[in-house]
């Protein structure tokens, strides 16, 4: 019997320089110097992809993708999407609405103008999003989002208008067309491998990761088939040696295990067919607050 096949997404988030000076600024070309073997690393992970024949995504920072307009040609040409991951790596959340429109279309027209693409899937820089985040992907014509944690190996649909507080209960709001592929820092390989100062969690050994990421995986795989596996790497960590390695073996890992590599936007397509809005919502009230009390005498 074979083992049933299951999406998978390996996303690359492309952060170049920005990804050390978008929150906050910075003088130092050491520390600068960290984001730019991105640019190293990129050809080495495309290399890679080539060879397994494996369709990935990479989210890029419009003012990375004004710096490196050829590496981000070479990954549209290798067959691999290009996905919104804001300006110049800032946190969402930080801006007004009119702030937040500027930098979304900034980061909308530096990716046209290189790769001459229209981009259809959005990634927040530090996983953040602001009150209004979602109302501009509609406006704007996004499918979906990667940003967020209210699942693990199945998409499901957004929703806009939320609101909370710690005195009254829980206000749901409406779903929305825009489908969510969950992540989780689990999954991603910045928090298993990066070095900060005063703390060496970052460090970790590669095959102990790969276990883990592994099993996430055969989880996935034997529960989830009709969902799909995601992993997030950053090429100016994943794409040193060992770690290098490490991707190389998981994809043959994946691979045998019956992984049908594909873009986020590809999967959240595949997976919009089956899964209606009206029909999603219907099978899963409580994503929509039905039955949620919210006259609570309190």
């Amino acid at each position: 019997m074979t083992n049933p096949s299951i999406a998978c997404c390996l996303t690359f988030d492309f952060d170049g320089m920005c990804g050390w000076y978008g929150g906050e600024p910075v003088s130092n070309p050491s520390v600068l110097s960290r984001g730019e073997f991105a640019a190293v690393a990129v050809p080495r992970i495309l290399d890679l992809l080539a060879r397994h024949g494996v369709e990935a995504s990479f989210a890029v920072p419009g003012h990375t993708a004004l710096a490196f307009p050829d590496l981000v040609r070479r990954i549209r040409d290798g067959g691999h999407e290009l996905v919104h991951h804001g300006w110049a790596h800032e946190n969402p959340a930080a801006f007004d609405l009119a702030g937040e429109r500027r930098i979304l279309e900034q980061g909308i027209a530096a990716l046209r103008q290189v790769a001459g693409v229209e981009v259809k899937g959005y990634r927040s820089p530090a996983w953040d999003l602001s009150p209004h985040t979602l109302g501009l992907l509609a406006e704007y014509g996004f499918l979906y989002d990667s940003s967020c944690m209210g699942g693990d190996y199945d998409p499901y649909y957004l929703r806009r208008g939320d609101r909370w507080s710690a005195s009254e209960p829980y206000r749901f709001g409406s779903l929305t067309e825009l489908v969510e592929l969950p992540v989780h820092w689990s999954l991603d390989d910045w928090p298993h491998f990066e070095f900060s100062f005063g703390s060496t969690e970052g460090l970790r050994d590669p095959r102990a990761v790969e276990a883990a990421w592994a099993a996430e995986f055969d989880h996935a795989r034997a529960n989830h088939p009709d969902g799909f596996f995601m992993l997030t790497f950053h090429p100016e960590v994943i794409g040193r040696g060992a770690r290098l390695a490490l991707l190389e073996r998981l994809i043959r890992h994946l691979a045998a295990g019956g992984a049908r590599f594909q873009s986020m936007r590809r999967t959240v397509e595949d997976w919009r067919r089956r899964h209606p809005l009206a029909a999603w919502a219907k099978a899963h009230p409580e994503r929509a607050g039905q039955g949620a009390i919210e006259d609570w005498p309190g």
